[in-house]
């Protein structure tokens, strides 16, 4: 591979452009305040939030275009993006679970923005020390910086570096990408014309284990998420195999064995009956047993993919850290010399004195913050200074998985769990527990850190972007930074006027995130929280870590519905099957191959195996540009309360065959001139 740290941007390190204008920081702050209340909604509604950098870049783009925006003005507005839509992960992750375990009767406007703004700054400035430790020096693919390098390079940027001599990959297979992305995505999502998902369940026979006679059950499924299949096509088959191997762990081997032990659960519940005949196509009988897979994973996997991910975060903090010693270290040395400017544009951080300074400065407001919840001085001291430096660590982590599998895929609930579970632990120690006012003390002092760790995977992809693009890291963060400021109040704003509409918690906001959390807390502080699991979790990391199995992606597997990790596994089947294809047809050259990065943003000069790799790379950055673009445009029209759905159980073939059919065509338009020459 390819050393980043000398790394040929897009625009070079010698050339400077205008990047952090009025313009480009107004339009990244307006995005921030639109895509973070989008995302806001859509994740209390659905489940799930969407990452802003690829939708925040087009709109960048568009909004700046008739201002005659360079590529780094479109890449600074997509900052401030990235980082609003990212709080709002944050916040609708905690902030409503105060309703849902009764601590608040309604949003508290002022609790709720302090929340978000210091977590979110707190967030950017420890990201500022992680950067070169997770980007530069480390492998990692960062598939959705990617996407956006490859969006930003094939778009904005031909208006800025006009290069001559001959073509390379024409940036049409980005656009027929994307449109097929969200032509798909709009079909499942907007108009429920066809199912997103298609899973069922296999029964075996019945069998008498330890005394219960229970059905033996085994469930598969898959999400025909042409983006999904994107991103294991860019993360390549071994992490994809991975996350599939966490898969099957969960779902095909543990989840069985617990309905064998304990039986199925069925759903009861009127909204539980809708959501198992919404999983089945209206057929009530085939989607209890999958609703029950799925309060399965609920109630114990996913706690194992929790209690995996603690480990699996420490250990690969624990391997990295010769490159965060280094960075200190770097960090120190400029302190200490006063040495502000680093060797070259592309390299140059916020000054370190004045960001330490400002994290430890943040201990105060923080503090101050914990002694308001909890009218508690020694426990907002203690829990103060573990805030600053849990911070720290939950940010290495999710910006880690968000550099293995994406931020839209980043399970940064995971994290949100794992910090819950050391606060309320840590409360426990000092005798809070039990109580509606535990609760809501452990759930705020732990919406700080959830913040903070939600920043992290977006705002690395996007930096990781801006590396490839040759933007200026500090000029990059100081536009999230805005992008936090001007988010936060309104993301307060947001959430208040959400639940005074549709009540967070009904089945019209169902806040599934939220619920998650109130149920980790009542588990912990109430004494019911499911310890056995989490600390299988941890062991099954212990037992990877001594095989040399990397934790992380498969803690996500475990984590994740399964419906998520075999679309990834199958893209990195395709990835797979196609550099045999390029081995077979070119040889092996592995010292002269260039890398994804250098192929993502190359224009010109494109050898015959780097140019299937590259319109590869763009037409799978395309279906995640296109779905992550539907997914915001879906998000307004449920906002606006505009009804365009088609079915109330939409058929899940048509959506199956769409998709091997986007799969055929991975497949074989990187790969068309080698068939087209009967090779």
């Amino acid at each position: 591979m390819t050393s980043r740290e000398n790394f040929q941007s897009f625009i070079p390190a010698e050339s400077t452009i205008p990047e952090l204008t009025l313009k480009a920081v107004l339009v990244g702050a307006l995005l921030a305040i639109v895509l973070g209340s989008a995302n806001a909604y859509f994740g209390l509604y659905a489940g799930m939030t969407v990452s802003a950098a690829i939708p925040g870049a087009v709109m960048a783009f568009a909004l700046l275009r008739p201002f005659k925006g360079t590529i780094l003005e479109v890449n600074i507005g997509m900052m401030g993006a990235a980082a609003g839509t990212a709080l709002a992960a944050g916040v609708i992750f905690t902030i409503p679970a105060m309703l849902l375990l009764e601590a608040w009767t309604e949003i508290h406007y002022l609790e709720t923005t302090i929340v978000a703004a210091l977590g979110g700054i707190l967030g950017v400035l420890w990201m500022v020390s992680l950067r070169r430790a997770l980007i530069i020096k480390t492998d990692l693919p960062f598939p959705e910086g990617v996407a956006v390098a490859a969006v930003l390079t094939s778009t904005v940027g031909d208006s800025d570096t006009k290069k001559k001599g001959n073509p390379g990959v024409s940036g049409i297979w980005l656009f027929i990408g994307a449109v097929l992305g969200a032509l798909l995505k709009f079909g499942q999502v907007g108009l429920r014309a066809i199912e997103g998902k298609l899973h069922g369940v296999i029964n075996i026979g019945r069998f008498n284990i330890g005394g219960g006679d229970n059905d033996g059950l085994f469930y598969g499924g898959v999400a025909t998420s042409p983006a999904l299949l994107g991103v294991g096509w860019i993360i390549g088959p071994r992490i994809a195999s991975f996350v599939f191997v966490g898969g099957l762990l969960g779902w095909v081997i543990i989840a069985p064995l617990i309905t064998l032990a304990i039986g199925i659960p069925t759903p009861i519940t009127s909204g539980e009956i809708t959501d198992a005949m919404a999983m089945a196509g209206g057929n009530f009988e085939t989607g209890k047993y999958i609703w029950g897979f799925y309060k399965i994973w609920e109630d114990y996997i996913r706690y194992i993919g929790v209690g995996a991910m603690v480990v699996g975060g420490l250990w690969t903090i624990f391997k990295l850290r010769h490159n965060l010693a280094d960075g200190i270290r770097e960090a120190v040395t400029g302190i200490k010399s006063g040495q502000v400017q680093a060797k070259k544009r592309t390299d140059q951080d916020l000054n370190f004195k004045y960001v330490f300074l400002m994290i430890g400065v943040l201990t105060i407001p923080v503090f101050l913050l914990y002694v308001w919840i909890s009218n508690e001085w020694l426990v907002s001291g203690v829990m103060a200074v573990f805030a600053i430096l849990f911070a720290f660590i939950a940010s290495a982590i999710a910006g880690y998985m968000a550099g293995l599998v994406g931020s839209s895929n980043n399970p940064t609930s995971g994290v949100t769990v794992s910090v819950l579970l050391l606060t309320c632990l840590i409360l426990l120690g000092f005798g809070v527990s039990g109580s509606v006012g535990a609760y809501g003390i452990a759930l705020l002092i732990a919406a700080v850190i959830a913040c903070c760790a939600a920043i992290s995977g977006d705002v690395l992809q996007s930096m990781t972007a801006g590396q490839m693009i040759g933007a200026t890291p500090s000029k990059q963060q100081f536009a999230e930074l805005i992008g936090i400021v001007a988010a936060a109040p309104v993301l307060a704003l947001v959430v208040s006027a959400l639940h005074q509409a549709y009540t967070i918690g009904s089945t019209n906001l169902p806040a599934p995130q939220a619920f998650l959390m109130s149920g980790v807390v009542r588990g912990v502080l109430g004494g019911e929280m499911v310890w056995p699991f989490v600390l299988a979790g941890m062991v099954l990391a212990f037992v990877l870590v001594l095989i040399d199995v990397p934790v992380l992606p498969v803690a996500i597997g475990i984590y994740l519905p399964f419906t998520l990790a075999a679309p990834i596994f199958c893209g990195g089947v395709i990835r797979f099957i196609t550099d045999k294809k390029i081995k077979k047809h070119y040889g092996s050259d592995e010292g002269e191959q260039a890398s994804e990065w250098e192929l993502a943003i190359k224009q010109t000069e494109v050898k015959p195996k780097e140019r299937i790799i590259r319109t590869g790379l763009l037409f799978t950055a395309g279906l995640i540009a296109g779905e992550a673009l539907t997914g915001v445009i879906v998000a307004f029209i449920i906002i606006a309360g505009i009804n365009i759905v088609m079915f109330e159980f939409s058929p899940a073939l048509p959506g199956l065959l769409l998709w091997l059919f986007v799969a055929l065509l991975i497949f074989y338009i990187p790969l068309r001139e080698l068939y087209g020459k009967g090779k």
